[in-house]
């Protein structure tokens, strides 16, 4: 063994105990660091020949890179819709890596079965019946894509081909269907090969975001054969939501398959003042639930539900000797892209286990209130207009007057060390979006950052 690397081993405990202690004080300080520090990034250096052991990297680590990351796992990171780790959460992750499972197969089962655990109480936080079979997957994309696979398979077994066995080209064009469709739609019908083009934008309710019904029946009218509906549960610029229940009654009378992205919507499900956003959402033929956003475990954890795991199947099954027949229960092997996958589950059902129901619970209703306060406050700051209510953890606003993208994003800077916010477009009007989905968060950041625009503003 490299004496070096047999150095390290031999002192493992001692060396994992200063990771420990580093940790315990930058998550310490997390709040009070620059959320998007000024720190340029570092030059490249040449890899080292004979290297100098872990706390040699750790201590580079810590005064090259450190400086240069963002507080993206703190409270005042709303960029995206980004989550933080919660204390269980990070204690699970440790021990995935710890453990170093690859928990794709039968023969070492072990992990598949904390999998299929944690998959059955993430159905029943969400509301979902146990006609939904899920896996874990790395993120809202590939469980997108995932749903979008299974779809593409139901529109072949419908049309009498198997796209899966006789490629796409079997199937002739397809049409997608979608109001506000989220940017990984698209990507993944390009990686499908249904392609970009696929995707028809279907008019959405005057001011809103979400789907017009009547629009959607008139669209599916126009379609030659079954389609594709692109439902959301929580779109990314106001966290506005489909009528699930008006869009799934509407297979009565047309062919589709209804595959809803609710990566952070679904989480309303666990406030009684907003689980209603999420009637029908049980009704989907496939479901993305991203869980490194409102779950606040780490990245990468997202889960894709399903109620046709047999066409998941047919899309992904890994035919190798070694590997063992489908059988009743498939392997994980069969039901995503990957093979080789972290335990992921492990960091979920550390947090689920730690906290329940009801602490997760308080972390949404935290986070909408957190987003409530920010928006009335916007509302009371002169120079600035919301561009759309409230409706659960994303606040949308713009300037009052003369709102362009250099102004906001010169807005943005100036709060750079403070609060993380991404810019968007709504309507034909550029803006900027705060999003709420950390543990850590509280209505004193949203004060706070309120106080904050409120000054900044007058500059911009």
């Amino acid at each position: 063994m490299h004496p070096t690397l047999a150095a390290d081993r031999d002192e493992l405990p001692k060396l994992l105990r200063a990771v420990q202690e580093h940790s315990a004080d930058l998550l310490g300080h997390l709040a009070e660091r620059p959320v998007v520090p000024p720190a340029p990034v570092p030059e490249p250096t040449a890899l080292p020949v004979p290297g100098e052991g872990l706390r040699a990297a750790l201590e580079e680590f810590s005064a090259r890179w450190e400086p240069t990351l963002s507080a993206s796992a703190g409270p005042r990171y709303w960029g995206f819709v980004t989550g933080g780790v919660t204390p269980a959460a990070l204690a699970g992750d440790w021990l995935t890596a710890t453990w170093d499972q690859n928990s794709f197969t039968s023969l070492d089962a072990a992990g598949q079965h904390l999998e299929r655990q944690t998959i059955a109480w993430l159905r029943t936080l969400f509301g979902l019946s146990d006609d939904h079979q899920g896996t874990f997957v790395s993120g809202a994309t590939m469980s997108n894509t995932v749903g979008l696979a299974i779809a593409r398979e139901w529109i072949g077994e419908r049309t009498g081909v198997s796209p899966a066995e006789n490629g796409v080209g079997a199937l002739g064009p397809v049409t997608v269907l979608s109001g506000t469709a989220h940017s990984s739609v698209p990507k993944g019908l390009s990686m499908l090969g249904l392609g970009r083009r696929a995707l028809v934008t279907v008019p959405t309710s005057p001011g809103r975001e979400c789907v017009d019904p009547a629009a959607l029946e008139l669209a599916l009218r126009e379609v030659d054969g079954p389609c594709i509906v692109v439902a959301n549960a929580g779109t990314v610029n106001t966290a506005d939501f489909d009528d699930l229940r008006a869009i799934a009654a509407l297979r009565e009378r047309h062919d589709f398959w209804l595959h809803v992205d609710a990566a952070f919507g679904a989480f309303a499900a666990l406030s009684p003042a907003h689980a209603h956003l999420c009637d029908g959402l049980d009704l989907a033929d496939s479901i993305c639930i991203d869980l490194h956003k409102w779950l606040n475990v780490p990245y990468d954890s997202a889960l894709q539900f399903t109620r046709r795991p047999d066409l998941q199947t047919a899309v992904f099954q890994n035919a190798a000797a070694y590997l063992g027949p489908l059988g009743d229960t498939p392997d994980s092997a069969h039901l995503t892209p990957e093979n080789s996958r972290r335990l992921r589950a492990l960091a979920a059902w550390f947090t689920l286990r730690a906290y329940g129901r009801d602490g997760h619970r308080e972390i949404t209703e935290r986070c909408i209130a957190c987003t409530r306060a920010l928006g009335e406050a916007i509302e009371g700051i002169p120079g600035l207009r919301l561009l759309a209510p409230v409706r659960l953890n994303v606040v949308c606003f713009t300037l009052s007057a003369g709102p362009t993208a250099e102004r906001l994003a010169a807005l943005s800077e100036r709060l750079a060390g403070e609060a993380f916010l991404t810019p968007t477009v709504l309507n034909g009007v550029p803006a900027l979006r705060a999003a709420f989905s950390n543990w850590r968060t509280t209505e004193a950041d949203a004060h706070h950052i309120a106080g904050s625009l409120r000054a900044a503003v007058r500059h911009a």
